[in-house]
């Protein structure tokens, strides 16, 4: 990856002849390798310029170190070109061969080294302290340097181009139950959904709702559940088969990445001595303390998305368009999903910062353990950003509304309400909405925006690259009959990967983060969808109520010889509400209380298990309650069962592996025993 053959400099010359029209290189009697790092500065006119002088500090610091800098001055700027010593890599390899951290053999200790160059590269630039005590990071921050990147080879780049970066790497009907008839043609009329302005509405005019309801919330929906559920065992369980694989094909068992710090920590200064692991009570606690703050403005937003699907919803019914007049609360709640959505993409920039300054605040000891940190912290808060408006929709939605004569109210404005065929449909919309946004609309973000900026920064390189001039073959050639590239060769190569997009060490969080990779926060995930899906299946679908109404207070439950029991599951499912009650008749105006033919009306339908009489809940409301919490808690132990058994007919690692791995460990012992025997003989 970083070292050039002869046959690929020579390559490298023929390729530029022939676009350039110039003169072949000589024969090659040796080759430099390229540059791992190169450094731009500001050019400074006043040689004892502060940035400068620090510019030059810090180089002077990798000098000592036995670091080669090339300096190559063009137009406003100066480039640094870093070579690090091979003497770095043979200490490093071999502190990592008798570490208990790695047990690498035979050819993958050059491929590994190839892989980790960079590594090793960007750790001793960022730990390199000048006289004055100032660093890479500091003099970065401090504009002393404009920038600071790795060379990306043009072979390199053509390949991952090939095998990465493109495009080609990437009905029947539903049945209907009765239940949807039912409501089809019902002659109901349901209570007025909000204050005002809103008149009582016909059950029958969202016959298309119900029918679609019925397409998320069935029998099937359960069935669909346990298999989630368990197929996130089974996701998990071939994950640390695959990383098992890789585990063994490198050979990394044991591999600590706080051992292999200290290791780069030798490397770079052989004086050095560890980080003390350190705790502070006090930064604990404000730690600890920021994050519920960060967790209550998130949550507060949620709460925002409630207010303005509250507000909107009656301000949608009091248009002229029909359309939004008749479907306002649906309407609502896919705006309230686009703002949601909109909420994720500020929010995912706000939490990264954030989680960056609280593990800042924590000082830990080594990158790994900040690592680890900033992935919890910035786990958490996405977590609550992407769901609690979701959980809100699933659990509290049409549950803390009231009813008539008692509603709960926000800023004056009457709670939502579910439709008479369930909430799972609002659920569905929310996550859709989102959903989709955030698979189109990011990835033609993440697509379309790097594309623009490699045209915009291809025509900038393009224009410095023409003033480099030309490279001519008589100027690769050094005083020892080495060839490399001339200056003019190595600007141009540096002048293209500095218009490249620059990364850190979180560069691809984002990305981590839309897969779940690691162990531990795919096994949290696997906990959460058995416990989610068992709440969602047993509170927000209608699947209990109907098994209720199926078992115990339908017409096949008392004997009634029918072919659909579930006759009346709708009106079942509906209370009564009187307009001569008196609290009623202060929630309801006269109005409200006329139908779209003119026709007055003394009572509306609402969903609820309530008498007409006193409000009171009925019986079979706790029954209800009591058959769902039940049904959660059987349906969590039979997933988790199956959860279980699928993880014990899937292990971990694969058979081979093991069998891999004992070799392994016989031939190293063996190997340690034949060097055990060799030295023992050339002592005596």
């Amino acid at each position: 990856m970083f070292f050039k053959t002869a046959e690929e400099t020579l390559e490298m010359g023929e390729r530029e002849e022939k676009k350039f029209s110039w003169d072949p290189l000589l024969p090659i009697a040796a080759v430099h390798r390229t540059f791992d790092y190169v450094l731009v500065a500001h050019k400074h006119e006043d040689d004892g310029d502060l940035k400068n002088r620090r510019a030059k500090a810090f180089i002077h610091a990798l000098e000592k170190k036995n670091f080669s800098v090339t300096r190559i001055e063009h137009e406003e700027k100066i480039f640094y070109g870093l070579r690090a010593p091979r003497e770095l890599f043979e200490e490093y390899m071999y502190l990592l061969k008798v570490s208990d951290s790695c047990n690498w053999t035979g050819d993958l200790r050059g491929v590994v080294a190839q892989a980790t160059r960079i590594r090793i590269v960007h750790f001793i630039l960022y730990n390199t302290d000048t006289t004055s005590g100032e660093n890479l990071r500091e003099l970065l921050v401090k504009n002393v340097f404009e920038s600071a990147f790795c060379l990306h080879e043009r072979k390199e780049q053509k390949s991952l181009g090939k095998k990465w970066a493109r495009w080609s790497g990437l009905f029947s009907g539903q049945p209907l139950s009765k239940v949807s008839k039912e409501v089809c043609e019902s002659n109901i009329t349901m209570c007025p959904r909000c204050d005002n302005t809103c008149t009582v509405w016909q059950l029958s005019d969202t016959c298309t709702y119900a029918k679609i309801s019925l397409l998320f919330d069935n029998e099937g929906t359960v069935a669909f559940a346990m298999f989630m559920a368990i197929w996130a065992t089974l996701f998990l369980e071939l994950w640390k088969r695959t990383r098992a694989r890789h585990v063994s094909m490198w050979k990394v068992y044991d591999w600590c990445e706080e051992e292999e710090e200290l290791i780069l920590e030798i490397v770079n200064n052989p004086h050095s001595s560890p980080t003390p692991h350190r705790h502070s009570y006090l930064r604990s606690t404000l730690v600890l303390i920021l994050v519920t703050l960060m967790l209550m403005i998130i949550i507060g937003l949620a709460h925002a998305l409630v207010v303005f699907r509250v507000v909107i919803a009656p301000l949608m019914s009091e248009g002229s368009w029909d359309f939004i007049k008749d479907n306002a609360t649906t309407v609502a709640v896919m705006l309230g999903a686009v703002l949601h959505y909109f909420t994720i993409v500020i929010m995912t920039k706000v939490n990264r910062w954030v989680a960056l300054k609280l593990c800042h605040i924590e000082k830990t000891n080594s990158f790994a353990s900040t690592e680890r940190s900033f992935t919890v912290k910035m786990f958490t808060f996405q977590f609550f950003t992407l769901f609690s408006s979701l959980f809100y929709v699933a659990f509290f939605l049409g549950r803390i509304n009231g009813h008539p004569g008692n509603y709960t109210r926000i800023a004056t404005r009457r709670l939502e309400e579910c439709h008479p065929s369930g909430c799972l449909t609002d659920l569905f919309i929310q996550m859709a909405v989102i959903l989709i946004l955030k698979q189109t609309i990011n990835n033609i973000f993440e697509f379309t925006v790097p594309w623009v900026k490699r045209l915009i920064n291809r025509n900038a390189s393009r224009t410095l690259r023409r003033k480099c001039g030309h490279c001519y073959r008589k100027a690769c050639r050094d005083e020892e009959g080495r060839v490399e590239p001339c200056d003019i060769c190595k600007l141009r190569d540096w002048l293209r990967n500095y218009h490249l997009t620059s990364t850190d060490a979180f560069s691809l969080f984002n990305e981590f983060l839309e897969m779940g990779v690691w162990t531990q926060v795919l096994e949290a995930i696997g906990v959460l969808a058995v416990i989610a899906n068992g709440l969602v299946i047993g509170i927000t679908s209608d699947f209990i109520p109907r098994l209720v109404y199926r078992y115990r207070t339908g017409p096949c439950a008392t004997g009634s010889e029918t072919l659909n029991c579930m006759s009346g599951y709708i009106r079942d499912t509906l209370s009564i509400a009187n307009f001569t009650h008196e609290a009623v008749s202060k929630d309801f105006t006269k109005y409200q209380m006329r139908t779209e033919r003119g026709i007055n009306v003394t009572e509306c339908s609402y969903r609820d298990y309530r008498s007409s009489e006193d409000y009171s809940l009925t019986s079979q409301f706790w029954l209800v309650l009591a058959v769902r919490f039940a049904f959660v808690i059987i349906f969590e132990h039979v997933v988790v069962v199956c959860k279980f058994i699928a993880a014990w007919f899937v292990p971990n690692n694969p058979i081979q592996v093991k069998n891999d791995r004992l070799r392994d460990k016989l031939s190293r012992l063996k190997d340690e025993l034949r060097e055990m025997r060799r030295n023992k003989s050339t002592d005596v």
